[in-house]
């Protein structure tokens, strides 16, 4: 990886319905006709000496009627679970078209971007990766300040050229005793432009084309205003 002049300078679909599951209560009504049909079948078939005690009868429809109950409160509680990550996203309408900060990547579209670093304890100097979401290569490496302040990367080569629109990632490299001990994701604001619910979980798509869970942001802000 080449180590070019620092770029960068220092501060600076729709919501699921919930539906009932009707494959299991199909069962349970096929499993009932089979469970008569063999209930007719051993009454038909049982000893006239020895006939079936009734108490066995009602064990049999009682072991089957917990079952279907059982398998009925299992449906219930799906819709119960889908009902509440469908209400758990409509919290979150009104992040859409806001920008999020969370680790994850940043759409560069020619104008700088502004991310936030954490550096490790002990961190003696700290560098910088700037990685292609696309190809996965990395285009930028630089040093910045020891800090938490926010750092604005403006997107350009060493003989100043810009790098190409599209997804990129920030890596912190946290340095001590000419020792890298520790590479960290940096957090970026990225605008939101869709909520999907995943397996009960919301999670927002980026603009930057990664999602993230909803509970990984850190803040939530307006759009700045495009420069003048």
């Amino acid at each position: 990886m080449d180590i070019s002049s620092a770029t960068a300078t220092t501060p600076a679909p729709s919501p699921a319905s919930a539906e009932a599951p009707s494959e299991s209560s199909t069962m349970i009504s096929s499993d009932f006709d089979t469970f008569l049909k063999m209930l007719t079948v051993q009454m038909e078939n049982q000893d006239p000496l020895n006939p079936i005690e009734s108490t066995d009868f009602a064990v049999q429809l009682a072991t089957f009627s917990g079952v279907e109950q059982q398998v009925q409160t299992n449906d219930l509680l799906a819709v119960i679970q889908a009902q509440l990550g469908a209400g758990g996203m409509s919290e979150y309408a009104s992040w859409v078209g806001m920008e999020v900060k969370a680790v994850g990547s940043a759409a560069f579209d020619d104008s700088p971007i502004t991310f936030y670093p954490d550096p490790a304890s002990g961190s003696q100097r700290t560098m910088v990766v700037v990685r292609d979401v696309s190809t996965g290569a990395d285009v930028d490496y630089f040093e910045i300040p020891v800090s938490d302040e926010p750092v604005q990367w403006a997107g350009v080569d060493e003989n100043g050229d810009p790098f190409p629109p599209g997804s990129y990632t920030f890596h912190l490299q946290s340095i001590a005793d000419n020792l890298t001990f520790s590479e960290e994701q940096i957090a970026v604001f990225s605008e939101v432009q869709e909520l999907r619910l995943v397996d009960g979980e919301t999670r927002l798509i980026l603009g930057g084309g990664g999602d993230i869970a909803a509970s990984d942001v850190e803040a939530v802000r307006r759009p700045e205003p495009p420069a003048v």
